[in-house]
């Protein structure tokens, strides 16, 4: 039933199944299966189905709470039965750009106040990480702020508001942007994720025409590309950087510059334990 649990977690967060099978993985059909056999177990029904939305009863609601709770409480199976001393787990989502900058630093200092608690680290996209905290898997995530409106039961705390740079291999003469782009093979931020979506929004919106010549969700890969002069490259200059690698020069956009916003997003209808609030206070100060 877990299984079950987290598809009514992710058709109540997206609104439809269809849109609930992309994240998760599932077909429509899937999804729908699984819903059915979920009503028929529990003897209730969970959604008005009107049309494509899945829209949740009153007892739908209630479910859902309940099915957060659980899914909270089957993440800590095991933690007790090991040889560890007990303690609180906090599992944090976070984005690759921040794991390798702050996060260790906080985490260090946050292990040294609170020595009984354990944490659990996981990389991923920030879309992906968000709906992991939305569905109750994670306590928090630090991530890049979305191009929509965060779900109602969401909380958003700002770490770092980042510049986009235009990034070209030291040798490379210019310092027009535009032509810059224009003229070189361009090396994409990732368009699945939220920063490569900046990207080409700005692409789109100043009309600049670019030659794909390779698309990379990892930032470091994006930089080591441009520095062996593959190509240009838009990417964000991180808040903890105290210069760029050997090979690069960054070029700044001027009046054009767009940024992107990292922050630490966490369930608002939780009341939360000391240590996940000390955490989080721990992640706007390092920030800071």
């Amino acid at each position: 039933m877990i299984r079950e649990l987290k598809t009514l977690v992710a058709v109540a967060q997206h609104g439809t199944f269809a849109a609930a099978g992309q994240q998760t993985g599932l077909t429509q059909a899937a999804v729908s299966a699984q819903m059915k056999r979920l009503e028929a177990e529990l003897g209730v029904t969970l959604f008005e189905r009107s049309g494509r939305n899945a829209v949740l009863t009153s007892q739908g609601q209630a479910t859902l709470q309940q099915a957060r709770a659980l899914l909270a409480l089957y993440r800590t199976l095991g933690a007790a039965g090991t040889d560890q001393a007990p303690g609180t787990l906090i599992t944090l989502g976070a984005i690759a750009s921040y794991q390798r900058t702050l996060l260790p630093d906080v985490l260090a200092h946050f292990h040294r106040h609170f020595p009984h608690c354990r944490s659990r680290v996981v990389p991923g996209l920030s879309l992906g990480l968000m709906s992991q905290v939305d569905a109750g898997e994670f306590d928090m995530a630090v991530i890049i702020r979305p191009p929509f409106s965060l779900h109602s039961d969401l909380r958003w705390q700002p770490l770092a508001h980042e510049p986009f740079r235009l990034l070209v291999p030291q040798d490379w003469s210019g310092s027009d942007w535009r032509a810059l782009l224009e003229r070189h093979p361009f090396v994409r931020y990732d368009r699945t994720s939220f920063g490569g979506r900046q990207v080409e929004r700005f692409l789109r919106d100043q009309h600049c025409q670019v030659r794909d010549v390779c698309e990379v969700d990892e930032l470091d890969a994006i930089v080591r590309l441009v520095a062996n002069g593959v190509g240009v490259a838009l990417v964000p200059e991180p808040r903890a950087l105290d210069h760029w690698p050997s090979g690069i020069r960054a070029v700044s956009l001027g009046e054009h510059t767009f940024h992107r916003d990292i922050g630490v997003v966490y369930r608002g209808d939780q009341p939360g334990h000391e240590a996940a609030r000390a955490l989080i206070a721990l992640l706007v100060e390092y920030a800071a």
